[in-house]
């Protein structure tokens, strides 16, 4: 509002002041001497403005030098005889109540101006005092926003430490020599004092330790308080019901810049379940250990059955032989060459029993294959004319698909044997007791990356229902006297040559095996037993 009224300006410099006051007097004299606006006879209150200006923008000592410079043009001007200076006694009256006139009204204007600034003054003073108060105010609504949300934090955080004491059954202490300072809820609960009992006396704390450990805490304490070092152990702790507890102590001193033990803090933790659970464990692995070793004594057996599985089939022929032999012997006339042929027989059999034994040691230890080209197709027949007379024996019919562009691999021959035997064993062994129409079909073709693919399919008693994925675990067997080894070792046979072993439902029965093998095999690889 100030800067719109000409009056409400702030003072101006003081050069400015007096030439306000000059010319105010200017134009009050020009005004009063203008013909038309006929104030030549009264010009006392044209002047009594100018001082009065004067006096308001300027201040005493402007508003004096207007009245002094308006008195000069009253006397000059319009007392006779105008236009002389000189004393005019018979007008010394008049002039002294226009000076008396002109000081009063001067000095009414400077009071009014300094009232008018001093006023202004308290009003800015008193807005900034409202300002630096309104200031102070929102600093202390947000220091007081803070310091509740501080609360509110600190509350929650209690809240959370107290929720985490109790469901790890940890409490938190403090005390002296011979004093208990602060137990919290928790710690009480852990102890079985209550929480809301006050604290309790450390003579009552020490009585309920288990007079067997109270030697042992008494030890370690003073030896902390010593040393000022922290402490650690597990003592006993008799709850008021009589229930045992262990406890788990940890303690920490706390010691002032002089270096003085002030007091000592710390957690407490009941560890009775743990205890016991770790006694339940140590039993547990105790049991665990006693059924190791039935394991291993029932593994041992089932090894030695897997064993004699394998080199069954070689032995049985060789037996086959050796009568053969006799028989060609015994006769009235020797047929020698029979028997040179049935001994040459019994001979390859027993060096094929030993290279599976080798074979399979090689699977229960580090080992290198024994590699070779194998033609798969040519393995397939080998195993097609062992097994025949097994076949023909359960009225089991044997068709074969072989491809004729099948590429050769490299591989260790002897392994390979196996894992088509078996195969082929386990099929006829699921068609023994299956009605309708048995068959047998073994069928090898290319595959893509330079790989084969073998399948072994029958029309037998099909996978286990929902335990098809079980049936290439050790020891995991569908036959009365089966052993649970072989289709374990034909998978890690066909997987340490590269390749893949899974089996499938066949429709509308039966089961359908299948391996890959790859073209391309590295001869440096090596391989280890399954666990």
């Amino acid at each position: 509002m100030s800067r719109h009224n000409p009056l409400l300006w702030p003072k101006p410099p003081v050069i400015w002041s007096y030439g306000i006051a000059v010319l105010s007097v200017a134009v009050a004299l020009t005004v009063s001497r203008l013909p038309a606006i006929h104030l030549q006879d009264a010009p006392v209150s044209l002047f009594l403005c100018a001082v009065l200006l004067s006096a308001w923008f300027g201040g005493i000592g402007p508003g004096l030098f207007a009245t002094a410079v308006s008195a000069l043009a009253f006397n000059y001007y319009f007392l006779p005889p105008t236009h002389s200076l000189t004393l005019k006694t018979d007008e010394i009256p008049r002039l002294v109540i226009f000076v008396v006139s002109a000081l009063f009204v001067g000095s009414v204007s400077a009071a009014e101006r300094s009232a008018m600034e001093s006023l202004r003054r308290a009003r800015d003073d008193l807005a900034e005092k409202l300002r630096q108060l309104q200031s102070t105010n929102e600093a202390l609504q947000a220091e007081s926003r803070e310091r509740k949300s501080a609360q509110e934090s600190l509350r929650r955080s209690e809240g959370y430490l107290a929720d985490a004491q109790r469901l790890s059954q940890t409490g938190s202490w403090a005390s002296v020599v011979g004093e208990i300072r602060y137990l919290s809820e928790e710690c009480c609960r852990v102890l079985g004092f209550d929480p809301y009992a006050g604290q309790p006396l450390y003579e009552t704390f020490f009585q309920r330790i288990h007079p067997g450990d109270q030697a042992k805490f008494r030890e370690a304490v003073e030896t902390a308080e010593r040393n000022k070092a922290d402490f650690e152990l597990e003592y006993r702790f008799v709850h008021p019901r009589g229930e045992l507890r262990d406890i788990h102590v940890i303690g920490h001193p706390v010691v002032s810049p002089s270096g003085d033990l002030v007091e000592f803090v710390g957690t407490v933790m009941d560890v009775t379940e743990r205890k016991r659970a770790e006694k339940e464990r140590e039993r547990l692995r105790q049991a665990q250990a006693d059924l190791a070793r039935v394991n291993r004594m029932t593994t041992m057996g089932e090894l030695t059955a897997s064993l004699a599985h394998e080199v069954n089939q070689p032995i049985a022929a060789a037996v086959t032989s050796a009568n053969s032999c006799i028989r060609w012997l015994d006769a009235d006339v020797p047929n020698l060459e029979k028997a040179r042929a049935a001994a040459a027989r019994i001979v390859n059999d027993g060096t094929r029993a030993a290279e599976i034994i080798s074979r399979i040691r090689l699977l229960f230890q580090k080992g290198t294959l024994q590699l070779e080209v194998v033609d798969v197709n040519e393995v397939i027949k080998e195993m097609i004319s062992l097994l025949r007379g097994e076949a023909m024996r359960y009225a089991i019919s044997v068709y074969t698909e072989l491809a004729s562009d099948l590429p050769r691999v490299m591989g260790d021959r002897v392994q390979l044997q196996q894992v088509v035997m078996n195969l082929m064993i386990n099929s006829i062994d699921a068609m023994k007791s299956a009605d309708g129409t048995r068959e047998l079909a073994i069928k090898s073709q290319r595959a893509e990356n330079e790989h084969l693919v073998v399948s072994v399919t029958d029309t037998g008693v099909g996978l286990p229902p929902g335990q098809a994925d079980q049936i290439f675990n050790a020891f995991f067997t569908t036959k009365p006297h089966g052993t649970g080894m072989g289709l374990r070792i034909c998978r890690s046979i066909v997987e340490s040559h590269g390749g893949r072993l899974w089996a499938a439902e066949n429709s509308p029965q039966g089961a359908s095996f299948y391996l890959t093998l790859p073209a391309k095999f590295d001869a440096r690889r090596e391989f280890e037993a399954p666990a």
